[in-house]
C-alpha cells in the first residue's frame, strides 16, 4: 500500500492500523547556499519514502539555538519541542497504533529521545528514526548539499557554496556548546559543499530511505526508543 498524506485525508478514511510517520525538522541557517528548511525537507522526503504509512504534516521548528547567531533561524528550544512531541504523541495515539518521529535535525536528537521515552513509559508505541548518514560532514557541507541537489535542486544555489570550517566536529563541540556556530564558522558551514552533486545525493537518499523503511518494518526500538 502506498504512503498517504494525513492532511489530505477525511477523518472517515484514516486507518489507525497503519504507521503514522511524523517528520521533525528545523528552520535554521544552512550556509549561504541551502534553504532554512533543509532539515525539514530531508525528514519529509524520508517520511514519504516509507511504504504503507500515513505521513503527517512536518513539525517544521526544532531546537536550533546553536544557529541563532544567523538571521532566519527560529528555534523553539528543547523544552517547547519536548512538550510539543509528547502532546502530539499522546493525541495521535488515541487513534494511531504506532507513531514514528523521523528527525532531520541532529540538534533535536536528545529532545526527541526524551519525548519518545516518556511516551513509551506511558504505554504508547512511539519510536524515532534519525536521518543520519554514516560518514557525513557536520552541517551544510557536501552531504546535505548533495541530498538537497537530489531532492530540491531548485532550492540550492551552488554559485554561493563556500567551504566552511572543516575541523572534525568532535574537536569543535566544546566551542559549539559555549557559543554556537557563529564564532567558529562565519558562513555557517561545517564542511565543504563545493564538490556536492545530485547523483551522490541520490545514492545517499536511496540508502537512507531504504534504512528507514527496513527499520519501520522491523520495529525493534532500542532502549532509547530509536529504530535504525
Amino acid at each position: 500500500m502506498a504512503t498517504d498524506p494525513l492532511g489530505a485525508q477525511y477523518w472517515t478514511d484514516v486507518d489507525g492500523s497503519r504507521t503514522l510517520v511524523v517528520p521533525v525538522g528545523s528552520i535554521e541557517q544552512h550556509g549561504p547556499h541551502l534553504p532554512l528548511d533543509t532539515d525539514t525537507r530531508i525528514a519529509d522526503a524520508v517520511a514519504h519514502s516509507i511504504p504503507d504509512a500515513v505521513v503527517a504534516p512536518a513539525i517544521a521548528y526544532g531546537a536550533s539555538g546553536e544557529h541563532e547567531g544567523f538571521p532566519g533561524t527560529v528555534s523553539i528550544g528543547a523544552a517547547a519541542l519536548e512538550t510539543l512531541l509528547v502532546e502530539y504523541g499522546r493525541s495521535a495515539c488515541r487513534w494511531a497504533q504506532r507513531v514514528v518521529f523521523v528527525n532531520g535535525h541532529g540538534g533535536n536528537g536528545p529532545t526527541v529521545r526524551s519525548a519518545v521515552l516518556l511516551l513509551r513509559y506511558e504505554g504508547r508505541d512511539v519510536v524515532w528514526f534519525p536521518c543520519a548518514v554514516p560518514g557525513a560532514d557536520a552541517h551544510a557541507g557536501r552531504t546535505e548539499t548533495s541530498l538537497l541537489l537530489h531532492l530540491s535542486p531548485e532550492a540550492v544555489d551552488m554559485t554561493k557554496a563556500q567551504v566552511g570550517n572543516v575541523t572534525d566536529i568532535a574537536a569543535l563541540l566544546p566551542a559549539l556548546r559555549d557559543g554556537g556556530l557563529a564564532p567558529i564558522t562565519a558562513n555557517g558551514v561545517l564542511g565543504d559543499p563545493t564538490g556536492a552533486d545530485s547523483e551522490e545525493g541520490g545514492r545517499l537518499f536511496e540508502a537512507l530511505s531504504a534504512r528507514a523503511a527496513e527499520a519501520v518494518h522491523r520495529w525493534s526500538p532500542s532502549e532509547h526508543g530509536v529504530i535504525a
